[in-house]
């Protein structure tokens, strides 16, 4: 049986797998620029200061990531129920506060490299690049796996060791600020974290 559903599929092969290979292709390179450029940021990190790295790394992460869409994932079904003025409102303040926490993080080189070593593109055209941090001093790698979507793609989540869901984790914390005081108190909250990490 598994050999005749080969065989039925296989005039769509040759078509399918460049599609899946060039689809691997971009989200890997996509990863991988910011990568680069974070590694550029950290090796410039003491010059530049957190603000000059915010300032550095905004258009990169701009780029590479579906803030916009991140932001709407992480909030979840109270989204819809946001006037459209409190969504650009919160989408911006979570945007800021994404970008000051990579700039706050990364504050240093030491010798960091980052290495891709695989991807895998989702049945429903999602792509998953996995990649590994590689410290120094004996220091264990960190796995982080990046979820991109859309064309070209975009980094919608960030896997920690693999498996832990950055979004997932901000849901939760989101969902006790959205009863505290909806979209506003979440903005308030995200705002204030921003101006903290970035020194005032």
């Amino acid at each position: 049986m598994l050999a005749r559903r080969i065989l039925l599929l296989s005039p769509l092969l040759p078509l399918a797998a460049p599609v899946a290979a060039l689809a691997q292709s971009a989200a890997a390179e996509v990863v991988e620029r910011f990568h680069a450029a974070l590694l550029g940021v950290m090796r410039d990190a003491q010059r530049l200061g957190v603000r000059g790295r915010y300032d550095r790394l905004a258009p990169v992460m701009a780029q590479a990531f579906d803030l916009a869409a991140m932001t709407r994932i992480a909030v979840g079904p109270p989204w819809t129920g946001f006037s459209p003025a409190d969504q650009a409102a919160l989408t911006e303040a979570f945007t800021r506060w994404s970008i000051a926490t990579y700039a706050a993080r990364f504050d240093g080189f030491s010798g960091e490299s980052f290495t891709t070593t695989g991807t895998q593109v989702q049945p429903n055209g999602d792509a998953l690049v996995r990649t590994t941090l590689n410290r120094t001093g004996g220091q264990e790698p960190v796995l982080l796996s990046y979820l991109l979507r859309g064309n070209p793609p975009r980094i919608v989540d960030i896997y920690l060791t693999g498996t832990i869901s950055e979004l997932a984790s901000r849901r939760a914390e989101f969902t006790t600020l959205i009863r505290e005081g909806g979209a506003e108190r979440v903005t308030r909250e995200l705002q204030a974290r921003t101006a903290r990490l970035l020194g005032g």
